[in-house]
């Protein structure tokens, strides 16, 4: 499985471009992936986005940085070494729609599978058959869990702000090990114990 974790400049994979794609390969977490690129010309960029991962305007135009189109081949040559490449992240229907639409934009054969894993999903579970509160944004009639509150449940820190799409990617396998199989993944969170399991 490749763990992923895409910046955007927003929301709508139409609309938006990619500024940085994080992952690695969870079977062989050594191996991992990090590249980034300007946003591509016409693509718009909601202020709100660029908050959340420290982008700025003048950075998703910089001509220094490569391509949209040259960044997502790159990840799908670098993807290749992965027996598995489906995706897992927290929502990881976001990644794909991204990398797709990025494919499809720039005519390169999108490879890989619509099924994923996602981490809110597995902690709802985890909570669910452990007869735990999942908790609710009754509002909005949907669960309040975001990887924040992921993160905490099984015992790591929350993700540094702004957000970096390979420290997303690290947050999103350690969470899916833990919850998974009760075990740690990555030298980066040895110091911390497993919680919740």
């Amino acid at each position: 499985m490749i763990v992923v974790d895409v910046e955007t400049t927003g929301t709508n994979p139409e609309k938006h471009s990619i500024l940085s794609i994080g992952a690695l390969n969870f079977d062989a977490p050594e191996q991992r992936f990090y590249g980034e690129c300007r946003a591509w010309d016409g693509a718009h960029a909601e202020e709100e986005a660029l908050k959340i991962n420290g982008a700025t305007l003048e950075s998703i135009h910089d001509p220094k940085k490569q391509s949209e189109h040259d960044l997502v081949m790159s990840f799908i040559e670098w993807a290749r070494t992965a027996q598995s490449w489906n995706f897992v992240g927290q929502n990881p229907s976001f990644d794909l729609a991204f990398v797709a639409a990025a494919c499809h934009r720039t005519h390169i054969e999108f490879p890989f599978p619509h099924r994923s894993l996602d981490t809110h999903t597995m902690a709802y579970m985890h909570l669910s058959v452990r007869g735990k509160e999942v908790p609710m944004n009754l509002p909005h009639h949907r669960t309040a869990m975001n990887l924040d509150f992921i993160l905490r449940y099984v015992g790591i820190p929350e993700e540094p702000k702004p957000h970096n799409a390979l420290t997303g990617a690290l947050c999103h396998a350690e969470v899916a090990s833990r919850l998974m199989f009760g075990k740690k993944l990555l030298p980066e969170f040895e110091l911390y114990p497993i919680l919740s399991v």
